[in-house]
């Protein structure tokens, strides 16, 4: 048998690569053949990448360019589609499923030709006032667009501005520590309150009288008292209507502004003469508060004078005001009241007290008593009567106060307290100011919606002052601490006039250096603004400060 014989195997050969040398760098030398024609974009290592999906409906506007590259796109790797379509056809004849935010189109267009009329063409109209209530609605929901208010006076190029002090920075300030005011003089002669307006309910109520009585609010410098205390005691001097203004600022709304006269060591804190400062505002702090239609019964400068007209009249209705009826008398007499004044003067006590706030600042004001009752043990106390004011309770957003006023009180002052957060701050303010013992709230509505000039009392509600403090979240210690940055801020400035005005649209108040001569002019020009066919025309005149 022959032996098979397998062929010799040839010896694997090693073929060594072409290896280029590159003495001065790395990398190869020339570019290989298999990518010499290739295209290259050119890209940065800080490129995003983008999503590995994107599943949202609808892209994003202010990031359209997020992941695009910093070189700027390049067509070269774009896709390019040169095939014949015309052969293809879809099989599926399902429909197509619109997405979410698209569906209830359909519907709503469906409900609107229901409500609206449908012209010839087929196209749906809406009357005026759906339209009215659509766009209301479409507003609501946006927010609606902030309301520019006018300032309480016009700023003049020659004013300078020496500080702005914003209401976060204010709400944080604390004096704590500041005692009991100490009675100097007391003036005046106040009347009994009538308990038998405790009684008062909405199946018995009472129509508002009007009263014509004389209210004197002298500005600060105006008071002859205060003129003779400012030679002997204080570093500062006020009332307690601008005391309460300045120390409850961080819940206003509306501008205001007071005067201030540097003269030595010592303030004159003054309201300017012929303005608005003495009216009550309505619905200040409401989330929607009155709009500004001049014509209007419900417009906030009309409100304001009703809301003054029924606080005026409804102080001096619930007292024993007969001539035989007893009065509480002060040492000293009513110093605004003279010789030739022609009417009888509302009942009032003035205390003239004094504060020590601390590092030789010593405060001197003029606070305000309405009334005097007996207390439980014969005692006589201090009262401060005021009149909250019903007007319309559907455009207020308010509960009406003939269903609720009797069976849920809370819920009527709760609303209140929300609508009108500064006014009633301001008047528990100037109750503990004064010392008084009790705070009186009367109830006034309206007769008739669209009459501003009859009004009903429905009840009244009275409160120790420091309670409803605490009740409505009031600081007399943040209060305190308000009103001292401020004098410390007018006490490092050189002698001269100065002007606080709080910003008509905006959470701060602004300090102003002031020509000496500004306003000096003003009391004739403006003596004639108010229109004379106002129903409150007499208590606008009662309303101003008298000089003396």
């Amino acid at each position: 048998m022959s032996e098979h014989v397998l062929p010799a195997e040839e010896p694997i050969r090693f073929v060594a690569p072409i290896i280029q040398d590159n003495p001065t760098g790395w990398g190869p030398c020339e570019m290989p053949e298999q990518f010499r024609d290739m295209p290259y974009q050119p890209f940065s290592k800080g490129d995003r990448l983008g999503k590995i999906s994107d599943w949202t409906m609808v892209q994003d506007k202010k990031y359209q360019n997020k992941y695009a590259s910093q070189f700027g796109a390049g067509s070269l790797y774009a896709y390019v589609h040169d095939e014949d379509e015309n052969s293809f056809h879809l099989v599926d004849t399902k429909r197509d499923q619109k997405p979410p935010y698209q569906r209830g189109r359909a519907r709503g267009q469906r409900g609107r030709g229901a409500r609206g009329a449908r012209t010839p063409g087929g196209m749906t109209t809406l009357s005026k006032q759906q339209r009215d209530r659509k766009l209301g609605k479409r507003w609501g929901q946006r927010g609606a667009p902030m309301k520019i208010r006018d300032a309480s006076v016009t700023v003049r190029p020659t004013w300078v501005t020496i500080e702005d002090m914003d209401f976060p920075r204010l709400a944080k300030l604390s004096l704590p520590g500041i005692k009991e005011g100490e009675d100097i003089v007391c003036c005046g002669t106040l009347e009994y309150y009538d308990k038998a307006y405790d009684r008062v309910n909405v199946k018995h109520e009472k129509p508002l009288q009007r009263i014509d009585r004389i209210f004197h609010t002298v500005t600060t410098t105006d008071d002859p008292v205060i003129r003779r205390l400012s030679k002997t005691t204080g570093t500062v001097y006020a009332t307690d209507a601008i005391l309460a203004t300045i120390m409850c600022c961080t819940r206003s709304n509306y501008s205001w502004d007071i005067v201030i006269e540097k003269i030595g060591d010592k303030l004159f804190l003054d309201k300017r003469d012929n303005t608005e400062f003495d009216l009550l505002t309505v619905n200040e702090t409401s989330v929607e508060p009155p709009a500004d239609d001049g014509n209007s019964i419900n417009s906030p400068r009309n409100l304001a004078l009703e809301a003054t007209f029924i606080n005026h009249n409804f102080s001096q209705q619930v007292l024993k005001s007969g001539s035989n009826e007893p009065k509480y008398k002060f040492q000293e007499p009513n110093p605004f009241v003279s010789e030739e004044e022609d009417g009888e003067v509302a009942s009032v006590g003035y205390r003239y007290r004094k504060w020590n706030l601390n590092n030789g600042v010593v405060l001197v004001a003029r606070c305000e008593h309405d009334a005097v009752m007996q207390g439980p043990q014969n005692e006589t106390q201090f009262l401060s009567i005021k009149a909250l004011n019903e007007w319309d309770s559907k455009i207020a957003n308010g509960v009406e106060w003939r269903q609720k006023l009797d069976t849920q009180r809370g819920a009527v002052l709760a609303n209140e307290l929300r609508n009108n957060s500064c006014k009633l701050a301001k008047w528990t303010v100037q109750a503990l100011l004064a010392g008084s013992d009790q705070i009186k709230f009367g109830y006034v509505s309206r007769s008739q919606v669209r009459d501003n000039s009859r009004h009903v009392i429905l009840g009244t509600q009275q409160f120790k002052p420091h309670e409803f403090a605490a009740q409505i979240n009031l600081s007399m210690d943040n209060a305190w601490g308000i009103l001292r940055c401020i004098i410390d801020i007018c006490m490092k400035q050189k002698d001269g006039k100065y002007l606080i005005m709080k910003d008509p649209n905006k959470p701060l108040i602004r300090l102003y250096d002031i020509p000496d001569n500004t306003f000096e002019s003003d009391a004739s020009e403006e003596s004639g603004d108010e229109p004379a066919d106002t129903p409150f025309a007499p208590l606008y005149s009662y309303g101003n400060s008298k000089r003396i």
